[in-house]
């Protein structure tokens, strides 16, 4: 048994999605933001003035040396890897943003850091962690809608301005892997790991998939999934089973409200309003395995990270992304 009291967070990454990790982390008993590290030292300056958040380091060595408990990465895709492989092999526990890394051979390496550096490593994958998914999954695994056998998910959104990371190939850019990759989840969250992509799409004047749709098999049934920057799409999302169907209502990622729909008709309304930034609730999943001494989620595992991203990048090669 771990023990840590109070875990301290150090920071790596001063953008939106930390500014979300902060404010989800008020919600998290017994644990604290301490640390940040930003390699442009005035972004580290204001994140950290504006967050209370007491050590700001000029270097990521002096990060990894603190007495931190573990690491928070919030930086641009194509760094995730070697951040969470130097921070592993600091000592300290990697809760990584998705994606976890931006190829598998990237994610093989962090893995096995992490297994043989005995961390904690985990891909701050956010949706099976809210409490609504998790009434979802006590009403499925009780039988409610049969065997899982097709899952149907996706989201687009247009209104991405001139220069932002998503639409730099040299980030890593692109629909599939920024918001295509939380569909690619659900799918093997319910069905498992895909043993068939077929994708059709586009590819837009900056060099990054602009809308994808993919259709993949699966271990135990077929999902079909799409994302998109430059159509506009609700992001609804439906699991299918043998005996009914649950449909999560707009935006699915966030669960709020769902649907669940027997073979015979019946209906069940399932709502659930989120707290805080909804960072909180994988952020407090993490910070129990830590506790307690564990190095690998059971809610989400690396296999199952792996087989998210594998199926992703299988539908974004086929677009011509590099």
């Amino acid at each position: 048994m771990n023990t840590i009291k109070t875990i301290r967070f150090g920071i790596i990454g001063t953008g939106s999605i930390a500014q979300r990790f902060v404010v989800g982390l008020e919600q998290v008993p017994d644990a604290q933001a301490v640390a940040v590290f930003n390699r442009t030292a005035s972004k580290a300056t204001q994140f950290a003035t504006s967050n209370q958040i007491p050590h700001i380091y000029s270097s990521l060595d002096e990060l990894l040396a603190s007495d931190i408990d573990a690491v928070y990465i919030a930086t641009p895709h194509p760094s995730h890897a070697a951040l969470s492989i130097a921070a592993l092999k600091a000592g300290k526990a990697v809760l990584c943003e998705k994606p976890a890394a931006v190829t598998l051979a990237e994610l093989d390496d962090v893995i096995a850091a992490a297994q043989a550096t005995q961390r904690l490593y985990m891909e701050a994958m956010k949706p099976p962690f809210f409490p609504l998914y998790q009434m979802i999954r006590e009403r499925i695994e009780s039988g409610s809608i049969g065997d899982v056998r097709f899952v149907r998910a996706g989201f687009a959104n247009p209104n991405i301005p001139a220069g932002h990371a998503v639409l730099d190939p040299a980030q890593a850019g692109g629909g599939l892997l920024d918001i295509g990759i939380y569909a690619a989840f659900l799918a093997v969250d319910w069905l498992g790991a895909s043993s068939e992509v077929q994708t059709l799409g586009r590819m837009g004047v900056s060099g990054v998939d602009t809308f994808a749709s993919w259709q993949s098999q699966h271990a135990n049934g077929i999902s079909q999934l799409y994302c998109g920057l430059d159509v506009a799409g609700s992001g609804e999302a439906l699991i299918s089973g043998s005996a009914g169907y649950v449909l999560i209502h707009d935006k699915w990622w966030n669960p709020a409200r769902a649907t669940l729909v027997t073979a015979t008709g019946e209906r069940e309304e399932l709502t659930h309003t989120p707290i805080g930034s909804g960072l909180n609730y994988e952020t407090a999943h993490f910070c129990d395995l830590l506790c307690n001494g564990q190095l690998e989620s059971p809610i989400l595992s690396h296999a199952k990270t792996r087989a998210a991203l594998q199926m992703t990048l299988q539908a974004r090669y086929a677009l011509g992304n590099s």
